[in-house]
């Protein structure tokens, strides 16, 4: 496993452990101890959740692993995110919420569902156009104050976004999570990616293999996607076309973080095993030109 520091004293795997869809893993807490301590054993020592996810229940799912297994704490680092409200019987509409008393009060949720005293990192789910940088500067040194967050970052913010909070914090933004693979370029070509070196920060990277498409998409671009994976999979000797994909992604010189979300070992081995592969600036375009259609400008 490869490891990268995001700040002092605080370093993520190179592969990142998502919990999004934990629910649908069906484990019991039991089983989930053992995946856990699989994945420990791969090296995959990062944790990344959202208060949010599985309806605001699976923060507390991996808690009573947690609280059974108190030890495995110190192995990992543990991220959540807060900010997104969904629509509920209180709440009329989803919204975004980055009011200083609610991100010091999610966080404290966190903390109480997971079964720990502290997150490593805390990340704003989403930019919000109604956000006070103000109060989530107060929440920040709140927070880091009473030892309940040692990091902060962002998700799925533009540059011009990360900029302007940035502007406001007393405490470094040390990451932002964003979507990317080789079917969803977006983030390269709108700055984000260019921020990131800029910021000198280590982007984690959500749905890394498009949700699958990669393999089952059936548009034009999935089908030439795969049909140049498989000439470079044959290439670097890799056993499938996810390991050339993840490649591509480990190659960039930003040194993005993929986050797996899947409760099976086989899987979650994947992006392990890709972290060995590296590819030419050749390679690395055959898989941008696959999926643009055209050459690079």
């Amino acid at each position: 496993m490869e490891y990268v520091t995001m700040a002092e004293g605080l370093e993520f795997s190179r592969v990142v452990l998502g919990f999004w869809r934990l629910l649908d893993w069906n484990l019991s807490t039991d089983e989930l101890i053992r995946y856990l301590e699989e994945c420990l054993d791969l090296g995959i020592t990062t944790m990344d959740h959202a208060d949010i996810y599985g309806d605001y229940t699976v923060e507390e799912k991996f808690g009573e692993a947690m609280k059974k297994r108190p030890d495995l704490r110190d192995k990992m680092q543990i991220i959540s995110k807060c900010g997104i409200v969904y629509k509920s019987e209180t709440a009329r509409v989803k919204y975004y919420n980055y009011g200083t008393d609610y991100i010091i009060g999610q966080v404290e949720k966190s903390l109480k569902y997971m079964g720990i005293d502290h997150l490593d990192t805390l990340l704003l789910h989403r930019p919000s156009p109604f956000m006070d940088p103000e109060e989530i500067s107060r929440a920040f040194e709140t927070l880091l104050k009473e030892g309940k967050v040692r990091t902060f970052g962002v998700s799925n913010f533009l540059p011009d976004e990360f900029r302007l909070l940035k502007s406001y914090l007393t405490v470094p933004l040390i990451t932002n999570q964003i979507e990317l693979s080789p079917l969803r370029m977006g983030n390269m070509e709108n700055g984000v990616m260019n921020l990131c070196l800029e910021e000198r920060i280590h982007p984690m990277l959500w749905s890394p293999l498009a949700g699958g498409r990669i393999f089952t998409g059936q548009g034009e671009e999935e089908i030439r996607l795969r049909e140049v994976l498989e000439v470079i999979r044959e290439e670097i000797g890799a056993e499938d076309i996810d390991e050339v994909a993840f490649g591509w992604l480990f190659s960039h010189p930003a040194k993005p973080i993929p986050i797996t979300g899947s409760g099976e070992i086989g899987l979650a081995e994947r992006p392990v095993k890709a972290l060995k592969y590296r590819l030419t600036p050749e390679q690395w375009f055959m898989i941008w030109t696959a999926v643009k259609g055209h050459k690079v400008p």
